[in-house]
């Protein structure tokens, strides 16, 4: 049996200390980026400092001044980077390398200025990757990052990936983010050997389409891998393997449905238990567990990817984010640079990226 994830990935307490040097600097949000910006991110952003952490908010100066004051917020004891210009969704994410004045790429240069630790964004998900690859690079031996993102499951916790960064990929990529995040929970979490499984439309070797065949050639050969083999979706939520690896495309379709059930869910178990006066009083008896339930699959609970393969701390999160989604995926960012994470890669990252 693999060994189980704890549920919110957050590091060992054996692995804590010391902490990384990136610890005491703020981190970067950029608060332009998201459907509901700057409102909602900034309301996130005043729950995470309430909580402790240090931040600088990125994006227009007098907006951000009429919103925080409108909140009750004293703009001067906030640290604040100006930027002039927010790279939307409907832009293309090769736009980031001639608007070098957008909020993503403002907050991305704080990283590799060493002013902060990471970097958060609820906006285009390409554009913050295009950004950390023109900015930040990649580590030695990543032809593409991935969007790394934690599903729950029966036994805890599995760590999916790619979730949006790449829709087109390669045989080579999919051991790449093999390697990286085995080496992420070998080296954060202190688990040994994870396990690593290949989505596919059947667990026999032969099946799946010819890319995912030949990426299977390619994770089978790698000794320094623990490789499973295919998994099917619903292993996703049995805790089957400790972490799957699939194309972009497909592992954003496969969150995004895997939320909208989550919700729908809910809300019919909501209207059941709210349809008459037994069911009410039903309701009230079992409402602890149905909040601790919630809490284990609600997405606003996790927050932000981590794009895992580049040479420093970028998060993104959904653009449809709530203040709770926005100040969690804070609060992961500041557990991922607490763990020396991007140095604990670096020093794990030392043998090759390559089939033994």
């Amino acid at each position: 049996m693999n060994p189980q994830i704890t549920p919110n990935l957050t590091p060992a307490s054996d692995m804590q200390k010391p902490l990384s040097p990136l610890s005491k600097l703020p981190i970067a949000l950029d608060v332009m980026g998201g459907d509901h910006a700057p409102e909602v991110p900034l309301e996130g952003a005043i729950a995470a400092r309430k909580k402790g952490l240090e931040l600088i908010l990125v994006g227009d100066l007098a907006r951000l001044h009429y919103e925080l004051s409108k909140r009750g917020e004293e703009p001067h004891t906030w640290q604040i980077e100006p930027s002039f210009d927010v790279i939307g969704m409907d832009d293309h994410a090769a736009d980031v390398r001639k608007r070098p004045h957008s909020s993503i790429q403002v907050a991305t240069r704080l990283v590799k200025e060493g002013r902060a630790s990471a970097v958060v964004s609820m906006g285009h998900s390409g554009a913050m990757m295009a950004s950390a690859l023109l900015t930040l690079g990649r580590l030695p031996g990543v032809d593409r990052p991935a969007y790394l993102n934690r599903i729950p499951n029966q036994k805890g916790m599995c760590l999916l990936l790619d979730v949006g960064a790449n829709a087109d990929v390669k045989p080579q990529y999919y051991l790449q983010w093999a390697i990286l995040a085995s080496r992420y929970l070998e080296s954060v979490q202190g688990l040994e050997r994870p396990s690593v499984g290949l989505m596919s439309i059947g667990e026999e070797d032969s099946k799946g389409s010819a890319l995912v065949i030949e990426a299977h050639a390619l994770l089978r050969a790698a000794e320094n891998l623990n490789f499973y083999g295919n998994v099917e979706g619903y292993d996703l939520f049995r805790g089957t393997t400790d972490i799957i690896v699939t194309d972009g495309f497909t592992g954003n379709v496969l969150l995004k449905s895997i939320e909208g059930e989550a919700k729908l869910l809910f809300g019919w178990i909501k209207e059941a238990l709210s349809s008459d006066l037994q069911s009410k009083i039903g309701g009230l008896l079992v409402r602890g567990a149905l909040k601790k339930i919630l809490t284990r699959v609600d997405p606003s609970e996790y927050g932000s990817a981590l794009l895992i393969g580049v040479k420093g701390l970028s998060f993104i999160g959904h653009g449809g984010a709530d203040a709770k989604a926005v100040m969690s995926g804070l609060l992961y960012a500041q557990s991922v640079v607490e763990a020396n994470t991007l140095e604990r890669l670096q020093q794990a990252l030392n043998q090759p990226i390559q089939p033994a």
